[in-house]
């Protein structure tokens, strides 16, 4: 027999159910129940979870109207049948992003949104693409009158917020096209009243409340490592059944130990929603994107953060108000979940990892951060090792826990 023959012969014959208590633990600490049916409440979101709001949220999340040029909707970089991403490096819309579109599936569980955490709640989140120059492209007075002119938005938001006041006359609130940002609009909005502007400003928040009380419904659903765990006893010294290969097993083994990949990414959704910076590369012909430092202080600034006055309840604002900073999160970026990741492809910030075997690779190398420090250290894994974790991660495929209903557009 040759050594090669031998070798694998003996990885083959390695036990994969002898798994200690220690294990079990962190294994049963992974598992989809024990996550929360619902996500946690959303004070600062009166309708969260109103269902009222999630039938216009999914509306409004599937409108193309809510766009300069009427041919962007939300699932343009978060398609349903890509995990809610849009399978790119960097999201294209009206223009180009500068950051990978990452899923909205299970985002609810998490105190941040984007890579930077810029935003502390998903309505606000939601507000930030529809001005975007490189996404959506439009503004929030043309939104707002958008609801006001369409009696079914009008009728829908009159029943969650409160009666609309009258938006024609064009000299309280001028007609504005395009972005919000440009001069020729911002010379617009700052000639109007600041009551006029507060009008507007309900409404847009209130638009990107229904549009997360709408993403809220999408939580993830068990996958085959989820059933492993519910199928077999473990404890009582069950076996792994049908549902993880002999190869998968070996690869969760390393997950939770040697790998050390439950540093980051522990508990049912995979992340500890920390930030961290792990030494990627930026994109060719960029300059280093500086992550969470810069994530921080944009948090502070947002004039729809959980202290403004468009917050429904400004005393559980812990995360904002106690959040970490300093010069260590140069180059951090939010622990993303890694459920259904087969779907999400590339990975990272960026997308500067095409597939799975790239993003193990990475971490195994653990190189220089180009800016700040990276925090992983090299795994050493044998390569059949990277091919066991690979098969593991591909075990945590799990489509959405909801009604096929909400995963395309409504019919009006």
């Amino acid at each position: 027999m040759s050594f090669a023959c031998g070798f694998f012969l003996w990885i083959k014959l390695i036990p994969v159910n002898d798994w200690t208590l220690e294990e079990l633990d962190q294994i049963n600490s992974l598992w989809i129940e024990r996550l929360p049916k619902s996500p946690p409440p959303d004070q600062t979101n009166a309708v969260a979870d109103n269902q009222e709001a999630q039938q216009l949220g999914h509306q409004l999340f599937f409108d193309k109207r809510l766009s300069a040029n009427g041919q962007i909707s939300c699932d343009s970089c978060h398609n349903p049948n890509l995990d809610f991403t849009d399978g790119l490096d960097t999201s294209v819309a009206i223009g180009a992003s500068s950051r990978n579109a990452p899923s909205l599936v299970g985002a609810s569980y998490g105190p941040w949104f984007y890579w930077d955490g810029r935003k502390d709640s998903q309505w606000s989140q939601a507000l930030s693409p529809l001005e975007d120059q490189a996404e959506h492209g439009g503004n929030r007075v043309a939104f707002a009158k958008l609801i006001y002119t369409d009696s079914v938005y009008r009728r829908q938001y009159e029943l969650l917020f409160r009666k609309l006041p009258n938006l024609e006359n064009e000299i309280r609130f001028p007609k504005i096209l395009g972005p919000f940002t440009t001069p020729e609009n911002q010379k617009l909005w700052t000639g109007m009243r600041t009551s006029d502007q507060q009008i507007i400003n309900t409404i847009f928040a209130n638009i990107g409340k229904a549009i997360a009380a709408y993403q809220r419904l999408l939580t993830p659903g068990p996958s085959r490592f989820d059933r492993f765990i519910s199928l077999s006893n473990t404890r009582n010294g069950g076996t792994i059944g049908q549902t993880l290969s002999a190869q998968e097993s070996r690869g969760l083994r390393l997950f939770i130990g040697k790998a050390s990949c439950t540093n980051c990414h522990n508990g049912p959704m995979f992340t500890n929603n920390s930030f961290h910076n792990t030494g990627l590369l930026s994109v060719p012909g960029k300059l280093p994107d500086l992550g969470r430092v810069t994530g921080v202080n944009k948090a502070k600034q947002d004039a729809f953060n959980c202290l403004s006055s468009f917050s429904d309840d400004k005393n559980s604002c812990m995360e904002l108000l106690y959040m970490k900073s300093g010069k260590e999160l140069v180059g951090a970026f939010r622990t993303p979940s890694l459920r259904n990741l087969k779907l999400s492809a590339p990975y990272g910030h960026a997308g500067q990892q095409k597939t799975l075997a790239d993003v193990i690779r990475h971490y195994d190398e653990a190189p220089d951060a180009m800016i700040g420090h990276n925090e992983a250290k090299p795994l050493e894994l044998w390569p059949w090792e990277r091919w066991q974790l690979e098969a593991f991660l591909e075990s945590l495929a799990s489509p959405p826990n909801v009604d096929k209903r909400w995963l395309a557009p409504p019919s009006l």
